[in-house]
């Protein structure tokens, strides 16, 4: 056991130095690639089609129903919930299974036909900041149709209902709030793909690929020693980028580093089993260059940072349930901006911690069949 644990720290310090070694290359492992910023800008669509809410009447009268069969008829919204009291507003949001509340006071019908203006609030999950002020736009939109045929019917000097909006976790709706902690995955993942994937295909090149078939080293032994360098060097990427955003863009984090960092390792073993899984099947690192770039784009365009998921068809949804990333936007989001715990990111966790197992003992698996 000891024997191995020294061959595997060997290994490791031998790969941390064919990655450090160039200054330009720790410069390209270190500066954030900005450039991606740039394709997400084309690509990204913030057009919705499909948001659930979930309605709190308060009143129950014939305006209130008006008003909700005008959102339910708008295309847009579907009611997925009637709420009967205050406290399943939290319950709805927090565990996502609604993306706006529309909550209408008791006296909504009596002020509309005493000529007063009646409020409608509505709260939002500002996690996704796009996604709620394109939603939250799309409501302002039905309310205005209403107005009108509220005076149409009924006559009146001033807008009969006024729309009170509210988000959670992200209050003023700040973009850069959102986006940001989105992206500690989004722009590690490629460059880590391309790390790993090419790290044995670089040995096939260089040919001490064959000096690696004469060492004592296992086949589990040496993908672990290629996965740790990448660990290590990639958690400190996003080290580097969590201080920007504390210290630059001072984006408050509300949750645990020590739960973000547990996601962030499950998160980087997964993508490294995948790019060493990779690295294992092709024969150049030509191949393993083309092979990570047609995979890190869809990855990272599918999985939620820019764009909800709900508005992807439903194909592409399921897809995504073996996309790593998507989970990693969904840990950093709540842990900056809810400050849950690691018991609330169970359904965020076990899918990685499973891709990670799977890749990387199926790596180690073919890796062995070729030294065969």
């Amino acid at each position: 056991m000891l024997a191995a644990i020294f061959r595997i720290v060997a290994l490791v310090r031998k790969e941390l130095l064919a990655m450090l070694k160039d200054p330009r290359g720790r410069a390209v492992l270190f500066v954030p690639p900005a450039l991606q910023c740039l394709v997400f800008g084309y690509v990204v669509n913030y057009d919705l089609d499909h948001v659930p809410y979930a309605a709190f009447d308060r009143d129950r009268s014939a305006a209130s129903s008006e008003l909700l069969a005008a959102l339910d008829g708008s295309g847009v919204f579907q009611r997925v919930a009637n709420l009967e009291r205050a406290a399943d507003v939290k319950t709805m949001i927090d565990e996502r299974r609604t993306l706006l509340v529309v909550q209408i006071d008791q006296d909504f019908e009596r002020r509309l036909r005493s000529g007063q203006s009646a409020d409608v609030q509505v709260i939002a999950d500002g996690r996704n900041s796009n996604t709620a002020n394109t939603a939250l736009t799309y409501v302002g939109t039905v309310v205005s149709a209403f107005n009108a045929q509220w005076w149409t019917a009924h006559g009146g000097g001033g807008p009969p209902v006024r729309v009170s909006t509210r988000a959670w976790y992200n209050g003023n709706l700040v973009t850069r709030w959102s986006i940001i902690p989105g992206l500690i995955g989004t722009l590690v993942l490629p460059e880590m793909l391309l790390m790993t994937a090419m790290s044995i295909a670089r040995e096939k090149e260089q040919g001490t690929f064959d000096q690696l078939l004469v060492t004592p080293f296992r086949p589990a032994e040496i993908m672990i020693g290629k996965a740790l360098p990448s660990l290590l060097v990639f958690l400190s990427q996003a080290t580097v980028f969590l201080l920007v955003a504390q210290l630059w863009f001072r984006i408050p984090f509300v949750g645990s580093f020590v739960t973000l960092y547990v996601g962030l390792t499950l998160f980087l073993l997964a993508v490294s089993g995948i790019g060493l899984l990779l690295s294992s099947l092709v024969g150049s690192m030509q191949q393993a260059l083309l092979v990570c770039f047609l995979l890190a784009m869809p990855l990272m365009l599918l999985s939620g940072v820019f764009t909800s998921i709900r508005s992807m068809p439903e194909v592409m949804q399921h897809f995504n349930v073996i996309n790593p990333l998507r989970y990693m936007i969904d840990i950093s989001r709540r842990v900056y901006l809810e400050g849950v715990g690691l018991d609330q990111l169970t359904s965020d966790l076990w899918p990685l911690a499973l891709t990670a197992v799977l890749t990387l003992s199926t790596g180690a698996w073919v890796f062995s069949r070729r030294l065969v």
